[in-house]
């Protein structure tokens, strides 16, 4: 049996017996671990970093003060190369982190191929980030791309669905979008000091969500819940 048709059949089995459970009256309940060591190196994080139960935190990553990675997304540093979140910087949701892979030592530069992003910066909803070095106080927009190798230097906005090329430079001081990138004006002071103060409220936000979680999870009071109720509860 060839591993595609292997794959179809093992997906078919676990659907249906989730189908029978589920009609049972069983509900349920997920274990899924937001940070996991990978070969030995486990994520670094402060206890002011918000990491939401469904994201995913792998490996050599370092969460400065006051970051959030949000649900859904994906910051995987697995290949030997480290992946940086700056102070009171935020990935959001659905948004993927990640480096080249372990074959490939340097960038054309010179430089390693890490993945850093600065202080104060946002990362917008479904962005793709890899080998890049974002500065401090940068707003990504909804689903932008920024390739390996290239820079975004301090106080830059760049719009939703921006895609930044491998190896380009977004100077200071500027606003950017399409695809590839290209400029589109000056930033005001007002513009400048709103990057900053975003990256802040999102952090306020980032805590009030902090607090419903436990540092161990809050899984089990799903269960506990689940067994007040006489349900049988079954780990997915």
């Amino acid at each position: 049996m060839s591993g595609s048709v292997k794959a179809v059949v093992g997906r078919a089995l676990r659907e249906t017996g989730t189908a029978l459970r589920v009609s049972s009256g069983a509900e349920i309940f997920t274990r899924h671990r937001p940070k996991v060591m990978f070969n030995g190196v486990k994520p670094f994080e402060t206890n002011d970093t918000f990491v939401a139960p469904t994201a995913s935190v792998i490996g050599d990553v370092t969460n400065w003060d006051e970051s959030s990675v949000w649900y859904g997304s994906v910051v995987r540093a697995d290949s030997g190369h480290p992946i940086t979140i700056g102070f009171s910087s935020n990935i959001q949701d659905r948004s993927v982190l990640n480096t080249l892979p372990a074959s490939v030592e340097t960038l054309k530069t010179g430089f390693p191929p890490i993945c850093h992003v600065g202080h104060f910066v946002s990362v917008g909803p479904g962005s793709v980030l890899v080998s890049c070095r974002i500065e401090d106080i940068v707003d990504i927009g909804d689903k932008c791309t920024v390739m390996e190798g290239a820079i975004v230097e301090k106080e830059v906005i760049l719009e939703p669905g921006t895609v930044v090329p491998a190896y380009a430079r977004i100077p200071s001081g500027e606003r950017w979008g399409g695809n590839p990138a290209q400029f589109i004006a000056k930033l005001n002071p007002d513009e400048k000091k709103g990057i900053k103060e975003k990256a802040e409220r999102i952090h306020v936000t980032a805590m009030e969500h902090q607090v419903e979680f436990l540092p161990v999870g809050s899984t089990y009071l799903h269960l506990e819940d689940l067994e007040k109720k006489g349900t049988q509860a079954v780990q997915g």
